[in-house]
């Protein structure tokens, strides 16, 4: 199952949570991801804006192998919005 979203499609999505590591190094962005999902109910999006070009392939890897599922990344001026979706 291909769980991307179209930029458009995430764009418009209303995450349940989100967490800002903008600025952060890392580990920052994903402890900050991991902090925040949390609050976020199984099912629900946590919207993670981070600077750290590592943060796409790092939460990815810890999607996977907790049982999240990365919807898709947004880049921003100077920053990308990754897109999870809580799957425990």
């Amino acid at each position: 199952m291909n769980a991307a979203m179209s930029d458009v499609d995430l764009v418009t999505l209303v995450p349940a949570g989100r967490a800002d590591a903008r600025g952060v190094g890392c580990p920052g962005p994903l402890l900050e991801a991991k902090k925040a999902m949390s609050g976020v109910p199984v099912g629900e999006v946590l919207e993670l804006w981070s600077s750290d070009p590592d943060s796409k392939k790092d939460v990815a890897a810890w999607a996977n192998k907790v049982g999240h599922v990365v919807l898709g990344v947004v880049q921003e001026a100077g920053y990308d919005r990754i897109f999870i979706r809580r799957g425990r």
